[in-house]
């Protein structure tokens, strides 16, 4: 399923999120960039063409966005947090050599759980780390 800006930016209505110009270039921003940015990548992109926006905007623009479901953090190392627009049910592969994030099909529904029987389970991820084909030769 393609994610369109327009789409994106009637979820931002709905979940009355404030249409500023910045947070409309972030979420610009992680629609064309699909790549799992970082908080610093945005930034570093955004910032000569929005001299405004600082790290803590792009931070809590990303932050309310994760709130309401539009946007994805994924933390597949624990001092890298990254962002998903993409949030089908979808796993990632981090390559440990070019840090490239990658999506694969999976169904996560189908993952056996039947040991966690009454437990509440909030969140599924399924993460993978190794080396990508163009890192590995292959």
């Amino acid at each position: 399923m393609k994610i369109t800006f327009e789409d994106l930016l009637n979820q931002l209505k709905k979940h009355n999120i404030r249409l500023s110009h910045q947070r409309l270039k972030v979420l610009e921003y992680l629609v064309l960039n699909q790549c799992h940015p970082t908080v610093d990548n945005i930034y570093s992109a955004l910032h000569d063409h929005v001299p405004t926006l600082s790290k803590t905007t792009v931070y809590n623009t990303l932050n309310s966005l994760s709130e309401a479901g539009i946007v994805r953090a994924i933390n597949i190392d624990d001092n890298e947090l990254r962002y998903d627009i993409n949030t089908h049910s979808h796993g990632h592969f981090k390559c440990q050599n070019c840090n490239e994030i990658y999506d694969f099909v999976i169904d996560i529904d189908s993952v056996e759980t039947s040991s966690l029987n009454g437990f509440e389970v909030r969140d599924k991820n399924v993460y993978f780390k190794g080396m990508c084909p163009k890192c590995s030769g292959k």
